[in-house]
């Protein structure tokens, strides 16, 4: 029950209990009608006694309180039955807004759903324009792309193989001071003196014969990267090649290798190759070599290089940019080139031995290629093919990172001869007469060396070298050929002691030109012995006898037919001989590179220009009032060329 309706029926109760006290007690009048009214009742009934009116009144009054209190109770019975059914209603009501409310809010999230769906829909839609867009241009990118690899494709697919062409065209020239008969490739140890003719007239060649053609096969055969190289230009010369009207000129190999590579950096490569001696731009790889920038394919005095058959070993730790250190190891064809032996008489050089000679066609060799001076005082040249006993051994540790590369090695080699040894030594001084034993003999000299370099990028602008190499025997290995040996009067042969290097400043103005300058010499120690010390003979051989005849290296020949380079033929001059052997060449060249076009897709147009100046100095001879001490020739040369190169 509700305190509203509890205050009710009390309000009823003091209200029922004031009225019955009202009317208890009456006012006169009301007690007149009253006694009015009873006395006509008296009048009909008999009198009853106050106590029994008194109880009668007050059983009628509690009666008509009970008729009140029913009547509320009714009431208040009524009112919680309808309060009750209120609460029904409300509690009904409140039950069916909540289930209102939820049909709303699921209606709601349906709605939101329905409109999230739409968005939902509507960015896929969007996003499928943006798709179909960009598909379109995915496809047109493709298309163009496949278009670009078929029409230009960055190299040719044969099975499992990649292949990359290598060429360039070329049109290339020289012009030098002084000739030297020869095409844009330079002799240096055959720069002539004013004694021969060539010392007073110039020549200019051109030539296209060092256009190259190769290409670099490579296949992923998974524990194994498998590569071959192989390159090619007409720097060759066939017993039918000349100048006269075709230049029909031959084809030479330069390169050709096998190669398998393993993931953890060990390298094996075998064939045709730079020799390891070679200053390499990255460890000991391959194809990576750092030639100077010249056109002459003798490239420059005091670059140690070779290319010949090699067998190569080598394992890298590291990564380039950041340090690696790099181990290899190569056997490497041997070879004894420009032997030279001079004696101021001819007959004081004996002649029982040998280490070599000519080619035979049957064994693919020919008899071109390492002929030496032919002064009637010396023998030189006699050879053209060393029976080696052993190949050239070479080791390089190597070190690189982002900025800079060094290297440091050594070579070994064996100089083997045959001989018959001289037993008895007679005659005059003008004369000597040998006797030789019947019993043929060999000797083996060890000759070889160290060699090293160190090059460095003191910035985007500039890149800064050096290179050299010490050692005996190892004259081949410079580009101006020095001797490697020379003979012992006991018919032993005796590795000379060379050495040879070369400094480069190579600069970089803009991303077209390329601007350079090198400086190289190399070294042959004068390597003498008498022919006869306890006989009191006062002859020499070897290399450089200080004896020998220089009267005619600075003189003039007059009535000479046949040419040639003073300090390599004797007979070129009237007056005398220039018989000594050089002692030192140098070589100084600055020289620019311009890229016209440098295109991946369509290749490099380039021009060049180099300027060289030659010294070439002889040992100290027997020379006239006009012949210095040391006797010395120079010859300035222009390079050129323009060169296109496939991408």
């Amino acid at each position: 029950m509700t305190k509203q309706m509890k205050a009710a029926l009390t309000a009823v109760l003091i209200a029922g209990t004031l009225s019955a006290q009202a009317q208890t007690t009456t006012t006169p009048t009301a007690k007149k009608k009253a006694k009015t009214s009873k006395t006509a009742k008296k009048a009909k009934a008999p009198a009853e006694s106050a106590l029994t009116r008194e109880l009668r009144e007050m059983r009628e009054k509690q009666a008509a309180q009970q008729a009140q209190i029913d009547s509320l109770s009714q009431q208040v019975a009524a009112k919680d039955a309808a309060l009750a059914t209120a609460q029904s209603s409300a509690a009904k009501a409140e039950s069916d807004a909540q289930t209102a409310n939820a049909q709303v809010q699921g209606v709601s999230s349906s709605v939101q759903a329905n409109t999230d769906a739409v968005n939902s829909v509507k960015s896929d839609v969007s996003d499928l324009k943006t798709a179909n867009v960009g598909l379109a241009t995915t496809i047109s990118a493709t298309k163009t792309e496949l278009t670009e690899k078929i029409d230009s494709p960055l190299a040719l697919h044969y099975k499992g193989i990649t292949i990359t062409p290598v060429a360039f065209f070329a049109f290339e020239g020289v012009w030098r001071e002084r000739s030297v008969n020869s095409d844009i490739n330079t002799p240096f140890n055959s720069i002539p003196f004013p004694g021969a003719t060539e010392g007073h007239v110039s020549e200019l060649n051109f030539s296209g014969r060092q256009s190259r053609l190769g290409g670099l096969f490579e296949g992923n055969a998974g524990t194994f990267k498998l590569s071959g190289y192989f390159e090619a230009d007409f720097l060759g010369t066939g017993t039918s090649s000349n100048n006269n009207q075709s230049d029909s000129y031959v084809l030479r190999q330069r390169q050709i290798w096998g190669q398998a590579a393993t993931q953890g950096g060990f390298t094996v490569t075998g064939g045709q190759m730079w020799s390891l001696v070679t200053e390499d731009g990255k460890g000991a790889d391959n194809r990576t070599e750092k030639l100077p920038n010249t056109v002459d394919p003798q490239y420059m005095v005091g670059f140690s290089w070779t290319r010949q058959p090699a067998l190569r070993l080598q394992q890298k730790f590291g990564d380039y940019k950041t340090g690696a250190f790099t181990i290899a190891a190569s056997v490497e064809q041997a070879q004894i080139t420009n032997f030279t032996v001079s004696s101021t008489v001819s007959a004081a050089i004996p002649v029982q031995y040998f280490f070599g000679g000519p080619g035979q066609n049957g064994g693919l060799y020919n008899a071109a290629g390492n002929i030496g001076n032919g002064n009637t005082a010396s023998t030189s040249g006699i050879t053209n093919y060393a029976n080696n006993v052993a190949p050239d051994l070479v080791f390089k540790a190597a070190y690189d990172n982002k900025y800079s590369h060094f290297e440091l090695g050594g070579l070994a080699r064996f100089l083997r001869d045959y001989y018959y040894s001289v037993t008895s030594l007679t005659g005059t001084a003008a004369l000597p007469v040998y006797a030789y034993g019947s019993v043929e003999q060999h000797n083996t000299k060890s000759a070889g060396g160290v060699f090293g370099s160190a090059r460095a990028s003191a910035s985007k602008y500039l890149d800064v070298a050096i290179q050299g190499m010490a050692g005996t025997g190892v004259g081949r290995y410079g580009s101006a050929q020095l001797a490697d040996a020379t003979l012992r009067p006991d018919e032993t042969i005796e590795p000379i002691k060379n050495y040879h290097g070369m400094f480069s400043l190579e600069s970089h103005p803009t991303k077209k030109l390329d601007v350079y300058s090198y400086y190289g010499g190399e070294y042959a120690k004068r390597t003498i012995y008498a022919v006869n010390p306890t006989g009191g003979g006062t002859d020499l051989i070897g290399y450089g006898a200080p004896n020998l005849s220089d009267t005619g290296c600075y003189t003039p020949a007059t009535n000479v037919v046949s040419g040639g380079s003073a300090g390599s033929d004797g007979s070129l001059s009237t007056v005398g001989s220039c018989a000594s052997p050089t002692k030192y060449i140098q070589e100084g060249m600055i020289g620019f590179t311009y890229r016209v076009v440098n295109s991946p897709k369509f290749g490099r147009l380039q021009y060049q220009a180099t300027y060289s100046l030659i010294q070439r100095q002889l040992w100290s001879g027997v020379g006239s009032a006009t012949t210095p001490v040391s006797p010395r020739a120079q010859d300035s040369m222009i390079h050129f060329g323009m060169r296109y190169y496939i991408p």
